[in-house]
């Protein structure tokens, strides 16, 4: 008599490959690192736990939040629940809330 995985086997396992899908998606995007405005004024720190930190003029964390990246697609959301999203246009420049910043 042979056993055969039973549903919820099966689901235990789709979760574990969605999840490791997923972490290979975070960890996978060439974007992290720093990302500056040409003045210097707007520096967006891509971590690679999809944490970033935002520094704006004298102040190195104005903002810090969560990061999505989906392709090449960027969806940040601030601690305090503040929404903003870019989009990469190349693997150098990312254009986000009227702002243009290149990797440094």
């Amino acid at each position: 008599m042979s056993s055969s995985p039973g549903p919820a086997s099966e689901l235990l396992q789709k979760r574990s490959d969605e999840k490791k899908s997923q972490e290979v998606q975070m960890h996978e995007h060439s974007y992290v690192g720093m990302w500056v405005t040409d003045d210097g004024r707007v520096r967006h720190e891509l971590l690679s736990d999809k944490r970033y930190n935002e520094a704006r003029g004298n102040l190195e964390s104005a903002y810090q939040g969560r990061y999505e990246v989906t392709g090449n697609h960027i969806e940040y959301r601030d601690d305090t629940g503040f929404t903003a999203n870019g989009d990469f246009v190349d693997d150098n420049t990312l254009h986000h809330g009227g702002m243009i910043l290149r990797r440094r």
